[in-house]
């Protein structure tokens, strides 16, 4: 039996590198100092009985659907918009979104009193564009642009580069993901 003994010489070991900038250590602790309870709630968990007893496994499922938004989007969003400045709160903020993000944006920025311009292709459906507008209220604008993603992605970043707004990725952001990551610290404790 093959055992290997993790333990020695763990301090000359580099560290684990989630991309080029930041490694587990850091993710954890940016997760664990994570302000989304201000806008999201820790959501139970959830057996799934019938999908148990097939699969013949237990199976739970994490009821994100019990935010205020719907989603788990919330919690990126609210946490990436908490650690903004006041000025670049000031300067308001953009995201481009077609859908869950797009709700949470909004609703982080009608709690944080920032305004926000959330830019969303032409073709979006008016139930999504309604929530935006709905979980957002008057300081939260959509702009409805561009056939695809990618032309009302790139109108979102004009709109960062020409009015200095600070962009609110909806998944390439440390700040975005640590506030997802909230979701395993809530798991792990059950």
């Amino acid at each position: 039996e093959l055992v290997h003994d993790f333990s020695s010489n763990i301090e000359n070991q580099p560290p684990i590198l989630l991309n080029k900038k930041e490694h587990a250590v850091g993710y954890l602790n940016k997760i664990l100092n994570a302000r989304v309870y201000e806008a999201a709630i820790e959501t139970p968990l959830q057996h799934a009985v019938n999908l148990s007893e097939h699969l013949q496994n237990t199976v739970l499922l994490k009821r994100e659907d019990q935010q205020p938004v719907f989603s788990f989007k919330i919690r990126g969003a609210y946490n990436k918009m908490a650690h903004l400045t006041s000025a670049q709160l000031e300067n308001g903020v953009v995201a481009c979104s077609a859908g869950n993000h797009a709700q949470g944006v909004a609703l982080s920025a009608r709690k944080l009193g920032c305004r926000a311009i959330i830019v969303m292709p032409l073709a979006t459906p008016s139930i999504k564009v309604n929530a935006v507008r709905m979980h957002g209220g008057p300081t939260v604008e959509v702009r409805l642009f561009g056939n695809n993603y990618d032309e009302a992605a790139a109108e979102a970043k004009r709109l960062q580069t020409e009015e200095n707004m600070t962009m609110i990725h909806p998944f390439d952001d440390p700040l975005v993901i640590a506030g997802q990551g909230t979701i395993g610290v809530e798991i792990l404790k059950h």
